[in-house]
């Protein structure tokens, strides 16, 4: 009786992901600062997507209930 022993792909996977070795690699200070830059301006520009979706609509929709725009100073 033969059996197939071929490992299943999940299982050969894992023990390659097991197996693998650090890189060894340096990231110089300009490369960093510039990735941290990169982080912190996506998360800026998601911030201030959030905040122009819900604040601009609240604040027309409370100049509506104050009276419209007769009270702004042009």
């Amino acid at each position: 009786m033969e059996t197939d022993m071929r490992p299943t792909p999940p299982l050969l996977f894992f023990a390659l992901l097991l197996a693998a070795v650090p890189a060894q690699a340096y990231i110089g200070p300009g490369a960093g600062a510039g990735t941290i830059a990169v982080v912190i301006g996506v998360l800026a520009a998601i911030l201030m997507a959030f905040f122009a979706v819900l604040w601009y609509p609240m604040k027309r929709a409370l100049r509506k209930r104050k009276g419209g725009d007769a009270g702004r100073k042009a």
